[in-house]
This record gives C-alpha cells, structure tokens and sequence, in this order.
C-alpha cells in the first residue's frame, strides 16, 4: 500500500472510529477499521483481568457465514495478551498452528481456520478500568514489515482516542446525572423541611438519600434517629436502631454535644453483650443562631465522597437546621416565658398578685398550691461547655417523668429551677429522693454533680422571694467552699450566716492561721490530732472525759496535748483561746466538706 492509500485509509478510519455513539460501537469500528485498512482477516478486542487471570473479548469482528459459539474467556497463560502488555509492544505469531508458545492459539488456528496472529497492545482501559489489547489474525500466513506495525499503531492510535473521548463523554453525562439528583434531592428536602413534616421524617429521608450511614440527633426535642446500620456484619437495620435507642442513646448525646461549629471525628464504643466494636464517626454540628441544637452523625465508607457529595451534605444539614427550628423557636420561648415569670415573682415586680397567678396558670404553673422549689446550680466547667441549655432542662424533665413528680423545669441564669407540689398527692419518699436522683443525672453531663438545695414550702405567693433568696445565699456558700452535690442550710451548723458575712479569704486565713499546720500534719503523716483536738474542746477541755470518750489512757491524751502545743503553738489556756480554735476547726470542717471524727 502506498503512502497515498495510507493516509486515506487512516482518514477513513479515524471518521469510521469517531461515529460510534457508545464505547462499544467504537471498539467495534475500531476492529473493522484494523482489518479492513490493514488487510487482517478475523479481529478483537479484549479486556486483560490481570488480577483474576483470564483476558475477556469485548468486542469481535468474524466475517464468517457459519454461526457458532466462540469462547468470550482466555487463560493468560495461553495468551499472547500479557505479553503485549507488560512489554506495551506487539506480539507477532507468523504461524499460529505450528506455535508452541501459546497453544490456546494454535488450537483455535485449527478450529477457525487461520494463520498468523499480531497483538497490540492498546494504552487505554474499558468501562470496569480493564487494560485492552487489539488482536487481528488472517488465513493465511502473513508477512507483517515495521511499517505495517507503524500502520495499524497508527489505527491503534486513533481509536485510544476515540476510547478516551467516550470515557469523558461518560463521565460528564454521569456528573450531570449525580448533579440532577443532587439539585432533586435538594429540592426534596427543602420541601420537606418546610412541611409540616417531623425531624424523624426528615432524618429518615436524609438516611435515604446520603451515600453513608447517618444518626440525627436533636438535642432541644431530646430525638436520636438512625438510619441504616454501619456494620452490617454486627447489626441489621432493626437491631442497630434498637441499640441507638438504648445502649449508645446517653453516648451518642454525649459524642455529639461535644462537637464545636466545627466537624470533628469521633469513636463510638459499643457494647451490646453481643458485639463489641469501635465505629469511627464524622459529627456535623447542626447549628442556629450560633447555637449548637442538633448534630448530623456520619459513619465513613470506603468511596470517596466528592464535591456533589458535600453538597447534598451541606443540603442536608441546612434542611435539619430549618425542621429544628420548630423545636427550638417553640424551646426557646416556652422557657423565656417561664424565666421571665419566675424572676418577676421572685423579684417581687408584680403589681397585681391575681394577674401575675392568672400569667402562671397559663403557662401550667399553679402559685396558689403549695410547692417547694428545688434550685440546681451548674458547675462551673458546665456553664462554659457547649452542651447549652437545652441538655440538662430535657434531662431534668425526663427524669419527672421516669420518677413519676409532677414539675415544672424553669431555666435560670447558671442552672435550673424546679417547682414540685409539696402536697398529699404526691409520693413523699419520691420526692425525698428526687434531689439525690437529680444530681446523679445531671452530673452525668458535666465533670462533677451541680450543687442541689430544696426550698421549703412556699404556701403563698410572698414565699418565693423568702425561698429563692435563702437558696442563693446557700449556693454562694457553698460554691465558695466547693461543695457540689445535695445539701442544705443545716450542712453547715450554725455557722452558714457568719460565713456568708465575711470574706471568704479572710475565712481560710484565720483558719490556716489557727489549725492550719495541724491539718496538714495529720495529712501527711496520719496523725489524729485534729480529731483528738475536737474531741477534747466538746467534752469541755475535761481530761478524763475526753479520753473515756476516745478510748485513750489520759495520760496519752495529756502527751497528745502537750505536742500540739510544742509542734502548732494550740493553746486552750483562757475560754478565747478555745473559742477561736473550736471555730477554726468548724470552719475547716466547712472548707473541707468533713467533720472530725471522734477516736
């Protein structure tokens, strides 16, 4: 063929391999150009599967009349296939029947009636990622030159292009596809964020439409919903929401309270008494207002998610947020209602006593019934966390309702109120408990128990005031000393109204001052004089009784005396003296959350 004829026949082919409209009417032009331009008989292309072992014919060009099953799969061990590949040159068999190299070949030669044999290799990949090879074969024997190899290279050639054009015409109609769902989905969950749909609908559709496992959580509607499971192999769908409500419903509150604005990755622990297992997690904060009220809980997948992917995400957080809205608007002002109310009452800035009770007994609180008011004061690591509000008012509700306490959970600046019916209806050993139970709970979200003090009864409106203000006296009491849990006025004897006069670093430098040395000396070395020292100032500095009372031989009370006085300068000697001391013990018996005991 002459250099003329060459370039013809290249033009022809290169129109012939660019008017298929799929990848494989391209292939298949592709086998009809090569042996039609270059003179071969018989062609394919096939598709090398390295890993597996075997090359698979795409695509085959076989001019014969006789119809007949031809085989679709070849050992590479017997094919020329590999050869051509890993070498990327062509594999020429001038005479397949008498080779011994690949007798796969030399018995199909047989069976189909050919001769010579030319594999090239093909720098391109099928739709599954597959390397490919072109092989033409002719019935005779044929005398393949270098520029018969550059010619049909040169066909080659072209249809990698053509290969390569229809892998990006794939892929853009793919991403136009994954952007129309995108932009549907989109469209989807607006429509049903602004519906009258509920979080749990909402959540159950994100689950759907996101490629990876997902938990909505809702902190103001105290909500976790899951969707599908992460692990397949541990749980099925039914069993892992059975687990998300139950076992992993507090971890969960916690893992997704503690997300900033921010996403962060996380580790779930579960532990079921079936199966036991780490899940790693991506937390999107779902936010309003720069107020954290809801989390998006993502389960990772091998696929990698691209940007379509982050935008349906951002999709659908955006959509949580506008639902969540609902709970929260609805969150925010029942509790600003109740807070306002509750300070004008307790402010005494009411004016008319029968409107503010009217106001009260619209919002279900009834201030002409006796009730008591038990005040929760956060910690103080708990009012800078970014848990919010919203936590520890669901938790305090919830547990009335598991306690079977009829209240009302009032927000307050740094805690809680709860107003509870101190009535014949109400079950008195539940309500002894209930300060205990809410500590408990409570301290559960934060490092250590809020402090917990119950009011007495309020029987008339003018109580309120009385009551709250007596409980924040306690509260600044006790936070001053540290002290976190339940108590109240009678913890501290008769000492709270002289603490809460004076200051308080003027409090632990008379008691440093007065015992100071002694505690710390019975700390590191286990000594009991300040227990001795009490004992002896309540018996009324009488020797004999005290020892009687402690179990000592007086005269081992007397040397016990006698080096506090040598070691710490403790003098009983004029009724001053052992007033101050005996004061300074009690107040460090305040300071320290302890009462010397008796020995």
């Amino acid at each position: 063929m002459d250099h003329e004829s060459q370039i013809l026949s290249l033009r022809d082919a290169a129109s012939l391999i660019n008017s298929g409209g799929d990848l494989q009417s391209v292939l298949r032009d592709l086998v009809l150009a090569a042996c039609r331009h270059a003179k071969w008989t018989l062609g394919s292309i096939m598709s090398i599967d390295a890993p597996h072992g075997h090359a698979y014919v795409i695509v085959r060009h076989d001019p014969t009349l006789i119809q007949r099953t031809l085989p679709d799969r070849w050992e590479l061990a017997t094919s020329p296939s590999i050869v051509a590949l890993n070498r990327n040159e062509p594999v020429y068999i001038r005479d397949a029947r008498v080779s011994e190299e690949f007798p796969g070949y030399r018995r199909e030669a047989f069976e189909r009636d050919y001769r010579s044999v030319l594999v090239m290799p093909m720098n391109c990949v099928d739709e599954d990622g597959r390397p490919m090879v072109l092989t033409v074969v002719s019935r005779e024997i044929t005398e393949v030159s270098a520029e018969d190899i550059a010619f049909i290279g040169m066909i080659v050639h072209l249809g990698e292009i053509a290969v390569e054009k229809q892998h990006r015409l794939r892929q853009e109609k793919q991403a136009g596809e994954r952007l129309q769902r995108a932009l549907a989905a989109h469209t989807s969950l607006l429509q049903q964020a602004l519906s009258e749909g509920s979080v749990a609908a909402l959540a159950d559709k994100v689950g759907e439409l996101l490629p990876n496992p997902v938990v909505v959580i809702d902190f103001h509607a105290n909500l976790v919903v899951a969707g599908r499971s992460p692990s397949e192999a541990h749980f099925d769908a039914a069993a892992w929401q059975q687990a998300v409500g139950g076992a992993l419903n507090r971890q969960i509150f916690k893992v997704a309270r503690g997300a900033s604005e921010a996403r962060q990755n996380e580790t779930l622990f579960v532990d079921d008494g079936k199966h036991r297992l780490k899940l790693s997690v991506r937390i999107e904060p779902l936010t309003i207002d720069d107020e954290v009220v809801g989390a998006l809980m993502i389960f990772p997948t091998p696929q990698q998610s691209g940007q379509l992917d982050q935008m349906l995400l951002d999709s659908a957080k955006f959509a949580l947020s506008v639902q969540m809205m609902r709970s929260f608007v609805r969150f925010r002002f029942e509790t600003r209602s109740l807070t306002e109310l509750f300070l004008e009452v307790v402010e005494r800035r009411w004016r008319d006593e029968a409107d503010i009770v009217n106001r009260a007994r619209r919002l279900g609180v009834n201030l002409t019934a006796p009730q008591r008011l038990i005040v929760v004061d956060y910690a103080d690591e708990a009012k800078d966390g970014s848990g919010g509000l919203a936590d520890p008012h669901h938790a305090l509700v919830r547990l009335l309702e598991q306690v079977g306490v009829a209240g009302t959970v009032i927000a307050v600046e740094g805690g809680l109120v709860c107003l509870v019916a101190d009535d014949a209806g109400q079950d008195s050993v539940r309500l002894a408990k209930l300060p205990s139970k809410i500590a408990a709970e409570l301290g559960r979200y934060f490092e250590r128990e809020p402090a917990v003090l119950v009011s007495e009864t309020c029987a008339v409106l003018a109580d309120y005031p009385t009551a709250w203000e007596r409980c924040r006296r306690m509260i600044r009491i006790g936070r001053s000393f540290g002290r976190t849990g339940v108590f109240a006025g009678q913890d501290f004897g008769p000492l709270p109204m002289l603490v809460a006069a004076a200051d308080v670093p003027d409090v632990r430098n008379f008691v440093d001052r007065s015992v100071g040395a002694l505690i710390a000396h019975d700390r590191e070395h286990g000594t009991p004089y300040l227990d001795t020292l009490f004992a002896y100032l309540r018996e009324g500095c009488r020797s004999q009784a005290c020892a009687d009372a402690i179990g000592l031989h007086v005269t081992t009370l007397r040397y016990r005396l006698s080096r506090m006085e040598e070691l710490f300068g403790i003098k009983l000697d004029t009724p001053e003296q052992r007033f101050a001391v005996e004061l300074a013990i009690r107040l460090s018996g305040i300071i320290d959350s302890r009462v010397p005991a008796v020995r």
